[in-house]
């Protein structure tokens, strides 16, 4: 696979979600300081840096996900078109809808691959079988792994490879129609063809979605986002069109970074 990178910025939408001056903690360690951040409509966002640097601790902040570990607080807000996802009325469930999350490690569930598809739209209320049955055609298109798997929907989602498994916990997020996606690392326990399989599928997803995608190789954040954002022991240290972030970076920092001095 070639690293061509485009020099075109991509075009600009309008934001989707907005971080304003957002940190994040765990107990008294600060693992977000004060970000400012837009993340525009139908468009992919890398989020770049070293381990340890803040960029999984504000993926999960879009979801609030956060919240599931002890201990969590953050100040500052995270706007979803505009209307805070803090707000006190607001179901966490339903912005969970909204805003998907794909993990690192492909976690199918331990039923076949038609019910792995169909689980949130069961828990959603749908259960009439020609219309599960469409959904699930639909996402796992979607999720570019229909055509491997059509005649064996009843079988064990356990039974597919790692790659296919990623690729089926893609199509379970988009089942239930999510409006962003969010991505942690999600090619990189995957061999290089499977890899590229996904990078494709990111590349025909924001057609419809936007993403939010953590990954650590810069080829692949030079590949498949529109804006890359360059994380630091906690902050954001600059962000922009992904061709300007690896040959002109404003901040040395970042260029140390993208040039393989450190990290």
């Amino acid at each position: 696979m070639s690293a061509a990178i485009d020099l075109e910025p991509g075009p600009t939408t309008r934001p989707k979600m907005q971080a304003t001056n957002l940190s994040m903690f765990y107990g008294d360690k600060v693992a977000v300081k004060g970000l400012t951040l837009d993340i525009g409509e139908k468009q992919v966002l890398a989020l770049i840096g070293p381990s340890g640097c803040g960029k999984s601790t504000f993926l999960r902040s879009l979801n609030r996900m956060n919240e599931l570990i002890p201990d969590s607080k953050h100040t500052g807000d995270v706007l979803l078109d505009g209307k805070s996802i803090y707000d006190r009325g607001i179901d966490v469930v339903e912005l969970r809808r909204r805003v998907g999350m794909v993990f690192q490690k492909s976690n199918p569930f331990p039923k076949s691959i038609f019910e792995n598809v169909a689980y949130g739209l069961r828990i959603a209320g749908m259960n009439n079988r020609s219309e599960l049955a469409g959904r699930v055609e639909k996402s796992l298109q979607q999720g570019a792994l229909w055509d491997e798997v059509k005649d064996r929907l009843e079988d064990s989602a356990l039974a597919l490879s790692g790659g296919q498994q990623q690729r089926l916990c893609i199509a379970r997020a988009l089942a239930i129609e999510p409006e962003v996606v969010l991505m942690d690392e999600p090619a990189s326990a995957l061999d290089p063809l499977s890899t590229a399989k996904i990078e494709d599928l990111i590349s025909e997803l924001k057609a419809r979605y936007t993403i939010v995608i953590v990954t650590h190789n810069m080829q692949q954040a030079a590949r498949v986002s529109d804006l890359t954002a360059f994380f630091f022991m906690g902050e954001m240290v600059e962000v922009g069109p992904t061709a300007l972030m690896f040959t002109t970076p404003t901040n040395k920092r970042t260029e140390d970074y993208v040039t393989g001095k450190f990290g």
